[in-house]
């Protein structure tokens, strides 16, 4: 299989194995020559299961007992299609709506116009992307590049609040022809006063080297505002999280106020400036972070230590 196959990335402190269905090529180091991603116009096919995990949570996964909490990573170019062999292994009706994305009506994935699945059904959902351009009236319609994400809509009620608490939510990423591609990216989610539906002071934890190119998605659902914040690491406010050069008007920031279904993502050179260490991330609410809203970025040497460090600690 070519590198724009299948990736599979480990994610520290958070699920063991996270799978990633990637459509453009794999990146390098901020110190290396940037890899940039390819025009778009592929037609791929995946499949993807919905499954309820051990611990009464539930999860999507690329293969049948591999889900994870959040689902795997899907990363398209501007102008592919995907086609989307979805499997319930569930014993409750489920299903799979994405946000961004271009779809008919019967790839919503609602109880409304009956698009979910039924406990051990199938269904193809179809997802499009386009590239920016004139509509025929003159007006610009903008590209689908961006950093999105989908989730379940029917499990508990028919707008998916059950299945999102268990965890039935995960990372889209449209990329532009171009866009400069990292080394690994995270996923981080605020669900309620989880992150990653982990519980309270656990984490997710996750780990870079000085100078790695490092990309985070950031998703919010539930029931509260929160406000992201990392320590050490700052971000342009865009689409892509990054300056496309010094006359870029994006204000660079360090904390965003996010709230129930918004995503946005961003790149960061892990260290940069700063160095290695144990960098934190999270809700900048005071309550919601003493209530354990907070994890931590480790950012090591490249002799594998993490100053200041010590892991039984946290």
């Amino acid at each position: 299989m070519d590198r724009r196959g299948f990736n599979r990335r480990v994610l520290l402190g958070g699920a063991a194995l996270t799978t990633s269905l990637s459509l453009a090529p794999t990146a390098a180091g901020a110190g290396r020559p940037a890899r940039t991603a390819a025009a778009g116009g592929e037609v791929r096919h995946i499949k993807l299961y919905a499954e309820k995990l051990a611990d009464g949570q539930m999860g999507y996964g690329f293969e049948k007992g591999r889900a994870t909490v959040p689902g795997p990573l899907i990363e398209l170019n501007e102008g592919d299609t995907l086609h989307i062999e979805f499997e319930n292994t569930m014993d409750v009706p489920a299903s799979l709506h994405v946000h961004g994305l271009d779809y008919e009506i019967s790839s919503d994935g609602t109880k409304l116009n009956k698009s979910d699945v039924e406990p051990g059904g199938t269904r193809t959902y179809t997802w499009r992307t386009h590239a920016p351009g004139r509509r025929k009236d003159g007006t610009w319609r903008p590209g689908s590049a961006g950093y999105w994400h989908y989730h379940d809509h029917v499990v508990g009620t028919e707008h998916g609040t059950g299945g999102i608490r268990k965890g039935l939510y995960g990372p889209v990423i449209v990329r532009r022809a171009g866009d400069v591609l990292p080394d690994m990216t995270y996923t981080i989610v605020f669900n309620d006063m989880l992150i990653n539906n982990k519980p309270a002071h656990s984490g997710p934890n996750f780990g870079a080297t000085v100078g790695d190119r490092v990309e985070f998605v950031m998703i919010t659902h539930g029931e509260y505002y929160h406000t992201f914040h990392m320590h050490g690491h700052r971000w342009a406010d865009n689409r892509t999280g990054m300056l496309t050069g010094p006359d870029d008007p994006s204000q660079v920031i360090d904390n965003k106020i996010v709230g129930p279904a918004d995503s946005f993502g961003f790149q960061v050179i892990a260290g940069e400036g700063v160095g290695a260490g144990a960098w934190m991330y999270h809700c900048h609410v005071q309550s919601h972070s003493d209530m354990g809203m907070v994890g931590l970025f480790l950012v090591k040497k490249t002799d594998g230590t993490i100053p200041g460090y010590e892991p039984h600690e946290h």
